[in-house]
């Protein structure tokens, strides 16, 4: 997807109207590169891909107030990346086992933040820490690593929420919450070889 600099130009407000605002409830955001044509834009030079972090000490920068955030993004469309293993974790799932789990989580009242990228994979946002799912389909993002948060923009859309951190009172659940929902979810349509460590 082809982002014009008018279009940018535009977006960029909202880009760093949110990430002040996560980074105001102690989500730890930086700023990542933006697509530019069919490569990533916003470091020196371009990226094949991404988006990646724009900073080289991108991890001593963890933990930047809000204020500090703010000018990050004040000339710049910069996608938003959250740190992960530091309060909060990501767990990835394919779209079809994402939308499943998701029902299992409100069918047991538990409202979970998650997120859906364009190229459709889904992220449950949990605390940090805990056993990760063993699953080949499954990736839990911890220390040293991030994730794109909405609404950053990708090659063939932008990164949205399914359900907000807001529904939840930005309060995380353990992963085991997210195992259990995603085990359930596979044990009602078929085998997907999920491991639930510690289920009793």
């Amino acid at each position: 997807m082809e982002w014009s600099d008018s279009w940018r130009g535009a977006f960029r407000i909202e880009l760093r109207a949110e990430a002040v605002n996560l980074a105001w409830h102690g989500w730890p955001v930086l700023p990542g590169t933006y697509p530019a044509g069919d490569r990533w834009a916003g470091r020196d030079g371009v990226e094949d891909s991404g988006p990646v972090p724009v900073h080289g000490d991108w991890q001593e920068r963890i933990g930047t107030k809000a204020e500090q955030v703010a000018t990050w993004w004040a000339g710049h469309s910069y996608s938003i990346l959250l740190a992960t293993g530091h309060g909060v974790d990501a767990v990835e799932v394919g779209t079809d086992l994402g939308r499943r789990a998701a029902v299992e989580l409100r069918a047991a009242g538990i409202p979970v933040p998650i997120v859906a990228t364009p190229e459709g994979r889904w992220m449950f946002l949990v605390a940090s820490g805990g056993t990760p799912v063993a699953h080949p389909d499954v990736k839990h993002y911890g220390q040293g690593e991030y994730v794109p948060l909405p609404p950053s923009p990708g090659q063939v859309g932008v990164v949205h929420w399914r359900v907000k951190p807001q529904i939840c009172a930005w309060r995380l659940p353990h992963v085991d919450v997210v195992r259990e929902a995603l085990v359930q979810a596979a044990e009602r349509t078929s085998d997907y070889g999920l491991v639930a460590a510690d289920r009793s």
